[in-house]
C-alpha cells in the first residue's frame, strides 16, 4: 500500500478540476471543493471552498457537525475505451459517507441518521459503474456525516475525510484488503484473544486469592477487548453521545485494573490507593455528565492525561521493586514500549497525525498485552508444576515421618508392654519365693517321710529356677556352665554313674544367656540326665559343651541300653523327648536324639547365641 501511495503522490498536485484516471495508473486526489449542507445533491447554491485532503473538520470547520459535501472532477476516457472498471478508494472517513457519480448515488456506507454507522476504521472501496461514466470530466460528489471534535473523546473519531485514490479496481482491491485487515480484522482477532485469555486469567486469580494480580490483569484484558470493539464494530445500538460516554466510563476501570495489577505484582497493597481508584471510577463519569456532550473532548483529554500519569507511576513503582532482578530489563523494555505507544497516540491526536505507522503503534498495546498474558500463563504453569512437585515431595516426607512415628509408637508400646510384663514377672517371682518357697522349705525340714522331703526339695529347686527365669536377669554363659556342671555331676554321682564334663575355657565364654534361655536349657539338661538315671541303665555319661559358628552346642551321651524297640520311630512320645524338643524350638534352636538298642543315647542341643542372649 505504501508503494502505491508513493507512486500516486508523484501526481499529487493535480487540481480538483480536472483529475484524470487511466488504466495504467492510480491518481491521488488530495484537493476538493467543500460545502456544508444537507440535501440529496451537492449544494451549489451555498458557499464553498477548496480544501486539502485529508480534511480534519476541527481545522477547517471547527464546531460544525455536518454533513459536509466534497466535489472533485476526474476523467475516465481511457477506462471507457478499454472497459477497465474504475474504483474509488477512501482510506479513512469518519463517520459515514455517500458517494455520487455524475449525480447518481453509487454507494452509501450505512445508517445516515443517529445512531450513525461507524466507518472511521473501515476503509471504503467504491466501484464506479462504467454506465455512469462519460467522456470528459466526471463529477464525483461525496457526502460525509460526522461529529465535531467537542462531541467525541478522540480526534480519530471526529469528522474527517482522507485523501483518496481513483484507479483500476483490480489495483485498488489489494490495497483495500490490506488496509481492512490492518484496521478491522487484526483488532477483531486481538479483541477475541484478549477476551478469552482475560477470562481465563480472571478465573485463575479469583479462585486463588494469593494470585490476585492475575484477576486484575484478566479484568484489564477483558475491558480492553471491549474498548477495542469500538474500532471495528460499525453499527452500535447507541447514538454518539451514549457510546462516547460509555467508552470514557470504561477507562477508569481499566486504569484501576492496570494499576492494581502492577502493584499486586510488586507485592504491594494500600487500602487508600484502592479506595481512590474506586472513587475515580465514579468521579470521571460524573464529571463527563456535568461537562455535557458539547464539551466532551476537553474533559476527556484532561482525564486521559491524569489516567496516563497514574499508569506511568505504577509502572515506575513496579520497576523499582524489580531492580537488580533478572526480570528487570525485560519488564523495563515492555513498559518503555507501552509509554512510547501512549506518547505516539497522544501526539497523533494532538496534531491530527494519522499514518499507517500510527495505526501499527495503536495495535502495539493490545499485542503487548497478549504477550504479557501468555507470559503470566507460562509463569502460572511453572509455579503449578513446582507446587505439584513440592506437594509430592512433602507427601513423601509426610509418609516417611508417619511411618517413623508409627515405628516409634510401636516400639514405645512394646517397651511399655515389656515394662509392665517385667514388673508382673517380678511380682509373681516375689510371691513364689516368699510364699511357696517358704512352705516348701518347711516341708523339706519338717517332713518325716524321706520321699516327701525329696519331692519337696526337687519342687523347691524347680521353683527357684522358675523364679530366676521370671526375674529376667541375664546369666553369664560361664556361670551357667558352672551351675550345670555342678548339678549334673552331683546327680550322676548319686546314681552311681561316672560323669565326664567337657567345656571350653573361661576366656572363650564371654557371652551371656537370657533368663529364659538359661531356664529352658537347664530344664532340657535336667530331663536328659533324668532319662539317663531312670531309663538308660548306663554306667558312664559325657557332657560336651562348645561354641561353633555362633551357636551354643550341648551334647549328652551315655553308654546305656538305648531307647527300646517299641519306641523306635516314636521318640517324641517317651522319656520327655517331646518337651525337650519343644523347649529348644521356643529358643529358635533344635534338639536331636540319636539312639539304638544296645548303643546308648546321644542328645544334641543347638541354640543360636544371638537369640539366646536376648532378654526374655
Amino acid at each position: 500500500m505504501l508503494a502505491l501511495l508513493q507512486q500516486a503522490r508523484a501526481q499529487a498536485d493535480v487540481p480538483p478540476l480536472p483529475a484524470t484516471a487511466s488504466q495504467a495508473q492510480l491518481v491521488l486526489i488530495n484537493r476538493a471543493v467543500s460545502a456544508a449542507g444537507g440535501g440529496n445533491a451537492f449544494p451549489v447554491e451555498l458557499p464553498s471552498k477548496v480544501v486539502n485532503l485529508p480534511d480534519e473538520w476541527e481545522r477547517t470547520r471547527r464546531g460544525e457537525a455536518g454533513p459536509i459535501w466534497y466535489r472533485v472532477l476526474f476523467a475516465a476516457d481511457a477506462a471507457r475505451v478499454t472497459g477497465e472498471l474504475l474504483a474509488l478508494y477512501i482510506p479513512h472517513v469518519c463517520t459515514n459517507l455517500e458517494v455520487q457519480v455524475n449525480g447518481q448515488l453509487v454507494h452509501i456506507g450505512g445508517r445516515t441518521t443517529e445512531p450513525l454507522t461507524y466507518n472511521c476504521n473501515h476503509p471504503q472501496l467504491v466501484n464506479l459503474p462504467a454506465a455512469l461514466l462519460k467522456n470528459g470530466p466526471n463529477l464525483l460528489d461525496i457526502k460525509v456525516y460526522g461529529h465535531p471534535l467537542a462531541h467525541v473523546a478522540s480526534t480519530h473519531r471526529a469528522g474527517a475525510l482522507s485523501a483518496m485514490l481513483i484507479g483500476p479496481q483490480s489495483a485498488l482491491e489489494p490495497v483495500h484488503a490490506m488496509q481492512h485487515a490492518l484496521n478491522v480484522q487484526a483488532p477483531q482477532a486481538l479483541s477475541a484473544t484478549l477476551a478469552l485469555m482475560g477470562g481465563f486469567l480472571f478465573v485463575l486469580g479469583w479462585m486463588n486469592r494469593r494470585e490476585s494480580h492475575l484477576a486484575y490483569f484478566g479484568a484489564l484484558s477483558m475491558g480492553w477487548s471491549v474498548v477495542e470493539v469500538r474500532q471495528w464494530a460499525r453499527n452500535l445500538p447507541f447514538d454518539n453521545t451514549v457510546s462516547e460516554f460509555l467508552l470514557c466510563a470504561l477507562l477508569p476501570l481499566l486504569v484501576l485494573a492496570g494499576v492494581q495489577f502492577l502493584l499486586r505484582s510488586a507485592q504491594y497493597r494500600h487500602v487508600w490507593i484502592t479506595r481512590a481508584l474506586a472513587l475515580q471510577c465514579l468521579v470521571m463519569p460524573l464529571s463527563l455528565m456535568i461537562a455535557g456532550p458539547l464539551r466532551l473532548y476537553p474533559m476527556a483529554s484532561f482525564w486521559y492525561v491524569l489516567l496516563a500519569f497514574q499508569v506511568i507511576w505504577a509502572a515506575g513503582f513496579y520497576l523499582r521493586t524489580r531492580w537488580r532482578t533478572q526480570a528487570f530489563w525485560s519488564t523495563a523494555l515492555f513498559i518503555a514500549c507501552a509509554v512510547v505507544a501512549l506518547a505516539v497516540e497522544y501526539f497523533s491526536q494532538k496534531f491530527f497525525y494519522r499514518t499507517p505507522v500510527t495505526q501499527l503503534v495503536q495495535m502495539a498495546m493490545p499485542m503487548m498485552m497478549v504477550l504479557v498474558g501468555l507470559r503470566l500463563l507460562q509463569q502460572h504453569g511453572r509455579a503449578l508444576q513446582s507446587a505439584e512437585e513440592t506437594k509430592a515431595l512433602l507427601e513423601h516426607r509426610i509418609r516417611e515421618a508417619t511411618a517413623e512415628i508409627e515405628r516409634n509408637f510401636a516400639q514405645m508400646s512394646e517397651l511399655r508392654v515389656e515394662q509392665v510384663t517385667e514388673r508382673e514377672r517380678k511380682r509373681i517371682a516375689a510371691d513364689l519365693h516368699d510364699d511357696l518357697g517358704a512352705k516348701l522349705l518347711t516341708i523339706v525340714h519338717t517332713s518325716e517321710s524321706e520321699r516327701i522331703s525329696t519331692l519337696a526339695r526337687e519342687a523347691l529347686e524347680e521353683m527357684r529356677l522358675s523364679v530366676r527365669g521370671l526375674t529376667g536377669r541375664p546369666v553369664r554363659l560361664v556361670d551357667a556352665l558352672g551351675d550345670w556342671r555342678a548339678e549334673v555331676v552331683s546327680r550322676l554321682a548319686q546314681a552311681g554313674i561316672e560323669a565326664e564334663w567337657s567345656a571350653p575355657g573361661e576366656d572363650d565364654m564371654t557371652q551371656t544367656l537370657s533368663a529364659r534361655a538359661f531356664v529352658q536349657t537347664t530344664r532340657i539338661l535336667r530331663e536328659a540326665v533324668s532319662n539317663i538315671i531312670k531309663h538308660a541303665g548306663a554306667s558312664h555319661c559325657s557332657v560336651t559343651c562348645a561354641i561353633f559358628e555362633g551357636d551354643f552346642q550341648l551334647v549328652v551321651q551315655d553308654n546305656g541300653n538305648g531307647i527300646p524297640m517299641e519306641l523306635d520311630g516314636r521318640l517324641d512320645r517317651g522319656h520327655g523327648m517331646a518337651s525337650m524338643k519343644h523347649r529348644a524350638k521356643q529358643l529358635q534352636g533344635q534338639c536331636l536324639v540319636e539312639s539304638g538298642p544296645g548303643f546308648g543315647t546321644v542328645i544334641r542341643l543347638t541354640l543360636p547365641l544371638e537369640r539366646a542372649t536376648e532378654k526374655a
